[in-house]
């Protein structure tokens, strides 16, 4: 996910980090609730740092960090004594402070002394801000170029910026507090056994006119922020699951949590919620990342996925332009909100450098059009996903050889345009770089996926002559990939082709996504099986996402050796398409348990150190957390193993449960289906449901997947060479 070029990775966040988020505000504290401008803290807005600083001492201390406890994404107890300056080791005074995101940060102090003597406080808090755009603070190249100013207002701090025209400002309340420019103090004395409270805000403002701060208030006398209150109507409508396995259902309920704190809203339409990719920095609408987690999400929301369509649809390229890498039909890559700085990719605040985003859109589009989402919704955006596929053609395989292959356009733009996107991070089995143009193995399995829905779609409305053209695109991409992609002497794929056509011989995980959607033939599964559960490539946590045996291995880099949920959750599902269960069952087993070791929340990736040699999975020290895929991975694991499917139009859900005995029985209800709610149980593998609309019934089996259908339907022709 994480947009590296060769020079701007993002530094580790260090040990016992907190992160906050809420939409696509988010704040990054030290373990006891201070805010460091010279580490990548902060408190953001809009992608920028309105806080860079936020230190609270009591009597001139720093607070000794005793626990951080997370209550929901949005807000944390951070919980602190003040260090004796007597020598002795126990303090007398804790500190509470529990502080919420949303449109800034509001945080409740609390100083409780539990000495028998009053005790006499200066409380103080350092503000500062330095409107760092969110690429300045990721990559650790903060630019003083703001020009700062600090006054008092209505007993208020105000820390204002300009720079060139452009004006930014934070507004900072404390009542009762004695407020300067150079900060916030309270004097006081706290009884003994006694507390003491007081209330932080710090909002973004605007230089004029100056609106009064947002408020963190429980106007509703409900007790609740309008946090809680969205967290409220998000667990409303999510299903509610109850498994035999008590870990397991931990990491689910995690999953659902954290995936509603990642919803945020399109500025321009605020009914329609998509996913953010990731925090700490990428609390943004991605192309690629959102449609995954979208699809992956299905069983539980949809309409996320018909949000995060419907917001790129209303972003599809128009024109040509080489710095945003923008194409007529292409779907984005990421939008930033107000980077002023120009280190966003391609300079700008929506970049287009992304291969695979487009055929995604039209996948994901199929997949949602089987959830039974209104077929006037389906057809407003048909227009849209066949701009995407006349982008394949025209633009996304330039050199007409029915492959879509990928180079940057400019020198600011990603170098890597798939999924691994780091610089380094296709390469051949020798360890050296591919050079572009680079067609992906799994892009042409989401192309081949993206016809085959197109074709369905098509089909389903009765547009014959269309989804005849899109099945022969498919069966034809099917046929060449199988002859050129496939390396018979080492019994798997090529992750790519290079810009001269050869063969990018390294084993990696990629293939494993050209499972997933049929691309590969039945006769060499086996073989791509074998090797995806060889030892060099599966951990014992994972699969990795470079064999051990490459020349570019490294268990502790991005994209060469490390292990991605994701990635395995995609894969998963591949084999239990062609059939591998027991293989499905080890991979889906081991990152559920790796979950056991983050409480719950499986991360963004983690290092591909073998299990036998760690025995426990190694953090990578940049990973998100929480992040889109991986949060829905669990999601998407446990579904694959319900087998867990449905097709409205076809009038069908299936569930032919294949769950491990350890999982135990398992039940969900409030599961949405068509416009109304199931409850589903399986108990010894033997599956019930109840509540199906009108028009649904359960099926026998597995749900026939689209290039079934297709084939069912005659759309492929007769000659042999069109059977995919």
């Amino acid at each position: 996910m994480a947009g590296w070029n060769q020079d701007n990775a993002a530094g580790p966040l260090g040990a016992g980090t907190v992160t906050l988020i809420e939409g696509s505000s988010f704040c990054i504290s030290s373990p006891n609730g201070d805010i460091y401008p010279e580490h990548p803290h902060g408190v953001f807005f809009q992608d920028t740092r309105i806080l860079s600083g936020w230190r609270l001492t009591v009597n001139g201390q720093a607070l000794e960090a005793m626990v951080a406890d997370i209550k929901e994404p949005y807000r944390a107890l951070f919980v602190g004594r003040v260090p004796r300056v007597d020598g002795y080791a126990d303090s007398s005074l804790i500190v509470e402070r529990l502080r919420e995101v949303g449109a800034g940060i509001q945080e409740q102090v609390t100083v409780r002394n539990f000495s028998l003597e009053p005790t006499e406080c200066a409380i103080s808090l350092a503000v500062e801000a330095d409107f760092a755009d969110l690429f300045e603070v990721k990559e650790a190249r903060a630019i003083q170029r703001w020009e700062k100013t600090r006054h008092v207002e209505e007993g208020s701090l105000v820390i204002g910026g300009a720079w060139q025209d452009v004006r930014k400002g934070v507004q900072v309340q404390a009542p009762g507090a004695d407020v300067s420019q150079d900060g916030i103090t309270y004097r006081l004395v706290v009884p003994a056994h006694g507390q003491w409270s007081t209330i932080f805000t710090a909002v973004p403002r605007s230089h004029t006119p100056i609106p009064p701060p947002p408020s963190f208030t429980h106007s509703q006398g409900d007790g609740l922020s309008p946090r809680d209150r969205r967290r409220q109507e998000w667990v409303a409508k999510i299903p509610m699951l109850q498994m035999g396995n008590k870990s397991i259902e931990r990491t689910l309920r995690r999953s659902y949590d954290d995936l509603g704190a990642l919803r945020i809203e399109d500025p321009n339409h605020p009914d329609r919620v998509v996913v953010a990719a990731g925090a700490p920095w990428f609390m943004t609408l991605f192309g690629r990342d959102s449609l995954l987690a979208a699809e992956m999400a299905l069983p539980v929301d949809p309409s996320l996925a018909l949000g995060t369509l419907q917001t790129l649809a209303d972003r599809q390229g128009k024109v040509v332009d080489p710095i945003s890498e923008e194409e007529p039909g292409k779907i984005l890559h990421e939008i930033r909100l107000d980077v002023s700085s120009g280190l966003s990719l391609g300079g700008k605040s929506t970049y287009y450098g992304s291969v695979d985003a487009t055929p995604l859109f039209v996948l994901v589009l199929g997949s949602v059009s089987r959830y039974g989402v209104a077929k006037d919704t389906i057809a407003e955006l048909l227009p849209n996903a066949d701009r995407a596929l006349a982008w394949i053609s025209e633009y996304g395989d330039k050199d007409g050889d029915g492959f879509v292959e990928y180079e940057r356009l400019n020198d600011r733009g990603l170098i890597n345009q798939g999924w691994k996107d780091s610089w380094d991070g296709i390469n051949f089995a020798d360890g050296h770089l591919a050079e572009p143009p680079i067609a992906l193995c799994e892009v042409q399995g989401y192309v081949y996926a993206a016809y085959t829905a197109r074709a369905w779609m098509a089909y389903d409305a009765g547009d014959m002559a269309l989804a005849q053209d899109y099945a022969g695109r498919a069966a034809q991409l099917k046929k060449r990939f199988n002859e050129e992609f496939w390396m018979p002497e080492r019994g798997y794929y090529a992750v790519a082709l290079d810009g001269k056509k050869r063969q990018v011989d390294a084993c990696a995980s990629n293939m494993g996504h050209c499972l997933v959607y049929g691309l590969i033939d039945d006769d060499k599964a086996p073989m791509v099986v074998e090797r995806l559960m060889s030892p060099e490539m599966f951990s014992g946590w994972g699969i990795r996402t470079l064999a051990s045996d490459m020349g570019a291995y490294n268990p502790a880099s991005y994209h060469n050796g490390s292990v991605w949920p994701h990635d395995n959750a995609l894969i998963a599902s591949g084999l239990l398409r062609y059939g591998f269960i027991a293989e499905a069952q080890r991979v889906s087993t081991a990152l559920l348990e790796a979950a056991d070791y983050s409480e719950g929340r499986l991360p963004e990736l983690f290092c591909g150190f073998d299990r036998d040699q760690i025995s426990e999975p190694v953090p990578y020290p940049t990973a998100c957390s929480p992040q889109a895929w991986a949060a829905t991975t669990p999601i998407r694991l446990v579904t694959n193993l319900m087998r867990y499917d449905t097709h409205v139009s076809l009038g069908g859900l299936w569930v032919d449960p294949v769950l491990p005995e350890s999982y135990g029985d398992l039940h969900i209800s409030n599961a949405p289906m068509a416009g109304g709610r199931i409850t589903i149980d399986i108990a010894n593998s033997v599956p019930t449901v109840t509540g199906l609309p009108e028009g649904v019934e359960l099926r026998p089996g597995k749900r026939p997947y689209l290039t079934e259908l297709v084939e069912q339907a005659g759309l492929y022709g007769t000659g042999d060479d069109h059977q995919p």
